[in-house]
């Protein structure tokens, strides 16, 4: 295990980054706020949303097989139900680094898509967000970043 601070600038070193979850309308969706902030940090981030062909002018695919290229990381950020189904993905196609995006409430975190990625030798944080650390932070994300490590939301070690 390896405390999150350095998990997390593990994930953060990948240019290529799947975000699941985005949605066509941005409004009030976790995954949207990922998906922008690291598309304008320099990221090449993919949509993953089986319902949508297009969202934030980009297009989208129904799962991370399609991404042309392929992804070094992903960003779960769907309900936890569909955690697992993706962590199986990572593990098909041999992704190492995968962040289950939860705040306050589950979130994407689920129990059994930790124990199956960490089976397979991915890097799993389960919890938090990534832009809650450098360097795509902001003010306020490091603050819900203490509060939530605080809380037990965010894991120490991962």
């Amino acid at each position: 295990m390896q405390p999150v601070k350095q998990a997390a600038a593990q994930f953060l070193t990948c240019r290529r980054i799947a975000v699941t979850g985005v949605s066509r309308n941005r409004a009030g969706h976790g995954s949207n706020t990922v998906y922008q902030r690291l598309r304008s940090k320099g990221y090449e981030v993919f949509a993953i949303n089986p319902n949508a062909q297009e969202v934030e002018g980009d297009p989208c695919y129904p799962d991370l097989a399609s991404v042309p290229g392929g992804v070094e990381a992903v960003v779960i950020a769907t309900h936890a139900k569909h955690a697992e189904q993706t962590m199986r993905e990572c593990v098909d196609l041999g992704i190492r680094q995968v962040w289950m995006h939860r705040s306050t409430g589950a979130g994407s975190v689920s129990d059994v898509a930790a124990v199956l990625g960490r089976q397979n030798d991915i890097t799993v944080i389960d919890g938090g967000c990534p832009l809650m650390f450098k360097p795509v932070s902001d003010p306020g994300h490091r603050v819900m970043c203490l509060l939530l490590t605080l809380t037990g939301k965010i894991p120490r070690k991962v």
